[in-house]
């Protein structure tokens, strides 16, 4: 029987089973929980768009894959092991080319602000469901209802101390690979009382009250 949740269902073809299986066997829960959160939330900012959902599902499953023991290496930005290691399934499920492409690129770019939303759905929406997740950007795009009904699912207990937990323990031995956007480097040394946007603040002051 095909699970829904806040009226999305969710892909249940081997793909999707088997994607699934996978991260939560390598995964801990609350990675698990945020990466189906991020699916659903995405599912319900692009319910006006035409995307693949089986695309998405596993975009948005592996998209923090480089955080896990199992699949983070040392020498490349985490979005990168996550982007390479949906590749790699998805061409073990014979799916190569522009689709598997697809799914790369909305996996490794999904910590880049605003460039997904203008690429193909199912990297826009990967996007749309980590912001609304993480940082709550279209905290109101969707219902109260909606919003209870996916938490309810898949909780997020004490998430932004927690997310940023792992997010250290996933980058802490690859400090240079966290290197962002070098423009804020410039804006802060010549632009009188500019300040970068502190990625810790944003979260903790985010609408989230976990």
């Amino acid at each position: 029987m095909t699970e829904e949740i806040a009226g999305v269902r969710i892909p249940d073809s081997k793909l999707a089973q088997e994607a699934t299986e996978l991260v939560r066997d390598t995964a801990a829960p609350l990675l698990f929980d945020h990466s189906r959160r991020v699916f659903l939330f995405g599912s319900l900012r692009g319910q006006e768009l035409a995307y693949d959902p089986e695309l998405l599902y596993v975009g948005a499953m592996f998209h923090d894959l480089g955080l896990t023991e199992r699949y983070r290496r040392t020498d490349q930005r985490f979005e990168i092991d996550g982007a390479d290691e949906a590749r790699r399934f998805l061409d073990d499920h014979g799916i190569t080319g522009e689709p598997a492409d697809r799914v790369w690129t909305a996996i490794a770019l999904h910590t880049t602000p605003e460039i997904p939303l203008h690429l193909a759905p199912e990297i826009a929406l990967v996007t749309r469901g980590v912001e609304l997740d993480v940082l709550g950007i279209g905290y109101d795009s969707i219902t109260p209802a909606q919003r209870t009904a996916v938490v309810a699912a898949h909780p997020r207990p004490d998430f932004k101390a927690r997310i940023l937990d792992a997010f250290t323990a996933g980058l802490r031995d690859r400090p240079a690979t966290t290197f962002g956007n070098v423009k804020a480097d410039v804006l802060e040394h010549f632009v009188p009382g500019f300040h970068h946007t502190d990625f810790v603040d944003v979260i903790k002051n985010s609408p989230w009250i976990e």
